[in-house]
């Protein structure tokens, strides 16, 4: 794996490589049939991309991990962001739930997500992680 040179590269485009290997985590998870971690590394995606968003406009990005506080200061700085709320609504349901086993939201009995909805996950921070590349 590469190391990362923080001297070396912006900040900007860290962030943008940790959510691109959010992406490729995700995929490789969901050959492998494990659909709550493709939810997990989905939101994790989405979630570093709004901040590289947010690292773009010379703010810090803050230490949070709600997608729909990200989104809304995103939505401050451009207010094509509104295009983004359904997609970081579904995301969110997955940082708190797949992190711990008594808080599951997915379809199947034991709480976990299925394939569709792990499908759609991760079709949503690709779609996110495109949006945002689009705005910098």
């Amino acid at each position: 794996m590469k190391k990362y040179d923080r001297e070396n590269e912006s900040g900007l485009i860290v962030w943008i490589r940790f959510a691109e290997e959010d992406i490729l985590s995700a995929k490789a998870l969901l050959e492998k049939g494990i659909y709550n971690q493709v939810c997990f590394h989905s939101q994790q995606a989405a979630e570093k991309m709004l901040k590289a968003f947010l690292k773009s406009k010379e703010m810090v990005p803050p230490k949070i991990h709600s997608l729909l506080e990200l989104l809304q200061m995103c939505k401050e700085k451009d207010n094509d962001f509104d295009l983004l709320q359904e997609e970081c609504e579904y995301l969110s349901r997955f940082y708190l739930s797949i992190r711990y086993p008594d808080a599951l939201v997915g379809s199947l009995s034991e709480g976990l997500p299925n394939l569709e909805e792990a499908k759609k996950a991760l079709d949503f921070a690709e779609y996110i992680m495109k949006f945002v590349k689009g705005k910098l």
